[in-house]
């Protein structure tokens, strides 16, 4: 008979005061079973505790009680094709309308396919396994699993041509303008056609909220308008001004004591669009300032290939692009926009309620001038003061008078080393 062996007292004796940390600092995984009939915001609350579930949660968290409480600023950058699969009028116009997006960097892309909805036509929802070369025989756009007829471009197309041949686009503005004006006759249309809150150009345009796309040539917008441009339109893109326009509306929310929040969908070009304010308001305008408050990205795309899509918060700090006292408050949630946006859509629009809008385009010239004004003030061609010191407070006074840190990359802007600068002005 084989002998029995008891095991040490000690393999079954539990320490609990490591325990006893962990539960003063996390909440116990314990969760509620799922229920028929659950909400959405009470699903994400109660079964989403962990991995990228828990940092969805965490992302709906800080999206409704930091980013959109009280008054504080929030912009929208938007990649992938996100309008085409119909989140343009299940998520986007319902978070503009309800005041909690001020403001959208967007791909041109998404805007383009954004017209087709408000201009009444018709977008599938099929199959990504389907035989490409018979799509194309038979005049059938595939983007992954959405379908349209080929006439749905040819028909686009021709609106856009048709729209921009009127006086007011006949002159050189920013992003932001045009999209106003597109916006407005895409509204007219819903209007004709009996639509209402289809397209996300229209509401902006109703709402006041100020949209600027990153690269206004890489999309079919954008190739219509160079097409005109060959029968003489005077239609022409000021890039500088979006620079520029996107730095105000952050600084005016900056400079105002209130928040400024960043909600990236996917990452590319808009995403660094939207956070290079920052930079263009510290490193290159001179204007001290610390970085976004809030930052909520989500991204299936890796950080460890040094694409700006995978760029993390932390990294954004390096930049003066996120204020490094609150990046604790930043959250990335590794999972596809089309399932993200839906959800931390219905928790917000469950848990918090709507709050004024602050339509911002109103404000556009305003807002703009407040910038300049304080751009001449601080800044100036020379070699702009190299700051290392982030604690608080911030001001020269506070500091005792202390003078900033010198950089480190060994060169001026003359081309003579720092040392030797420092030595003639001294």
């Amino acid at each position: 008979m084989e002998k029995r062996i008891d095991p040490p007292a000690e393999t079954v004796t539990v320490d609990r005061s490591s325990m006893s940390n962990l539960n003063k600092k996390f909440p116990r995984l314990l969760p509620s079973p799922i229920v028929k009939g659950m909400k959405a915001a009470d699903l994400i609350d109660t079964a989403f505790c962990a991995y990228n579930g828990g940092r969805l949660a965490e992302a709906c968290r800080l999206f409704t009680t930091k980013m959109i409480a009280g008054e504080g600023l929030v912009g929208m950058s938007l990649t992938g094709a996100l309008t085409p699969a119909g989140l343009g009028k299940s998520a986007i116009i319902p978070l503009m309308k309800a005041g909690f997006v001020d403001w959208i960097i967007s791909t041109g892309a998404n805007l383009y396919h954004d017209l087709h909805f408000g201009l009444g036509m018709e977008l599938y929802a099929g199959s990504p396994f389907l035989n490409d070369v018979e799509l194309r025989g038979d005049g059938i756009i595939r983007i992954y699993d959405v379908l349209f007829d080929y006439d749905v471009l040819l028909d686009t197309d021709a609106f856009v041509r048709h729209v921009i041949q009127g006086e007011e686009f006949q002159r050189t503005m920013a992003t932001d303008e045009f999209h106003y004006l597109l916006g407005k006759y895409v509204y007219e249309r819903e209007r004709k056609l009996g639509l209402k809150e289809t397209s996300v150009l229209s509401a902006a345009y109703q709402f006041g909220v100020p949209i600027f796309t990153s690269s206004p040539g890489d999309s079919s917008i954008g190739m219509n308008v160079a097409a005109m441009a060959l029968r003489d339109s005077k239609l022409l893109i000021d890039v500088n001004r979006d620079v520029n326009q996107t730095a105000a509306i952050v600084y005016a929310a900056k400079s105002s004591g209130s928040t400024s929040s960043v909600f990236i969908l996917g990452g590319g070009s808009p995403k660094n669009f939207m956070l290079q304010t920052e930079p263009q308001i510290q490193e290159v305008m001179g204007i001290e300032e610390r970085g976004h408050d809030y930052f909520l990205q989500c991204t299936d795309a890796r950080p460890d290939t040094g694409g700006l899509s995978g760029a993390t918060p932390g990294e954004a700090v390096s930049w003066g692009k996120i204020d490094p006292s609150n990046l604790p408050d930043c959250v990335v949630c590794y999972a596809d926009s089309t399932i993200t946006l839906p959800l931390i859509t219905a928790y917000a629009l469950t848990k918090v309620p709507p709050r004024p809008r602050k339509r911002l385009f109103e404000r556009r010239e305003e807002i703009y001038a407040a910038l300049r004004a304080q751009y001449f003030k601080c800044g100036k061609v020379e070699k702009i003061e190299h700051r290392t010191d982030i604690s608080k407070p911030k001001t020269r006074e506070q500091k005792g008078g202390s003078n900033p840190k010198r950089g480190r990359s060994g060169r001026s802007v003359v081309g003579t080393s720092r040392n030797h600068h420092a030595k003639e002005k001294t």
